[in-house]
C-alpha cells in the first residue's frame, strides 16, 4: 500500500534504514515529499534534486573536450568529468551523447565518470530526477514494459536525462512523460500497462 507523506510524516513506529527518512525516539519520519511503500519501507521523492551516487547511470552531453579530460554536461545536475586513462581508447567530440557510470564523487559538485558508451543517433528527453525511479519501477518492471510495448531502445540516466532509439518513439515519449505527470499515483505499473494496450 502506498501513501503520500510530506516531510515530518511518520513512516513506522520504530527504526528503518531506509533513504528519504529521519529517525527521533525510535520512530521513524519522511525527510521528503514522496509517496511512502509499506510493504518494501521506500520513500520515492517527488520533489527534490537528484543526489548523485557511486554506481549510478547517467546519460550526458559531451560538452568540452581538453588535453585529458571531456566535460560532461549532465542537464538537471550540472557537469561531470570523464578522464582519458593510460589505456583508454574513447575518443568523444563535442555534441556525442554518452551512457557512462559514477566512478566518484568528489565534494558536492564534481563527479567522475567511468566506462563510457557512445550512443549514436537517438534522441533524448529530460525527466525530473526524482521522478526516475518510478520510471525504472521496481525491478525495472516499468522501463522494460515501455521497451518491450513500443520496440524502443531504451537508456534511463539517474540525472534524468533518457535516450531512447528506434520503434515508436512518439508513444514511448508520451509514456514516460505520463509517467513524470502521475509519479504520485499508486497502481502505475498497471495503470501504463493498460495505456499502452491502449494505444496498440
Amino acid at each position: 500500500m502506498r501513501q503520500i507523506v510530506i516531510p515530518g510524516d511518520l513512516v513506522s513506529d520504530r527504526i528503518i534504514r531506509t533513504r528519504n527518512t529521519y529517525t527521533q525516539n525510535g520512530k521513524t519520519y519522511s525527510s521528503v515529499l514522496g509517496m511512502y511503500e509499506e510493504s518494501t519501507n521506500e520513500v520515492i521523492p517527488l520533489e527534490g534534486t537528484w543526489d548523485p551516487r557511486v554506481d549510478d547511470v547517467i546519460v550526458g552531453i559531451v560538452k568540452e573536450t581538453k588535453s585529458s579530460v571531456y566535460i560532461i554536461d549532465l542537464s538537471y545536475f550540472g557537469k561531470a568529468l570523464l578522464i582519458i586513462g593510460k589505456y583508454d581508447k574513447f575518443e568523444y567530440n563535442n555534441g556525442d551523447i554518452i551512457s557512462a557510470v559514477i566512478k566518484d564523487v568528489e565534494g558536492k559538485n564534481t563527479i567522475i565518470l567511468t566506462e563510457p558508451r557512445l550512443l549514436e543517433k537517438g534522441t533524448l528527453i529530460n525527466i525530473r530526477p526524482k521522478k526516475i525511479p518510478r520510471v525504472i519501477g521496481k525491478k525495472s518492471t516499468m522501463i522494460r514494459q515501455i521497451a518491450e510495448a513500443t520496440g524502443t531502445h531504451i537508456i534511463v540516466g539517474m540525472n534524468g536525462l533518457i535516450w531512447m532509439d528506434g520503434g515508436n518513439l512518439t508513444l514511448a515519449t508520451e509514456t514516460l512523460l505520463k509517467i513524470e505527470r502521475e509519479a504520485h499515483l499508486s497502481g502505475l505499473t498497471e495503470k501504463i500497462k493498460n495505456y499502452l494496450d491502449s494505444k496498440k
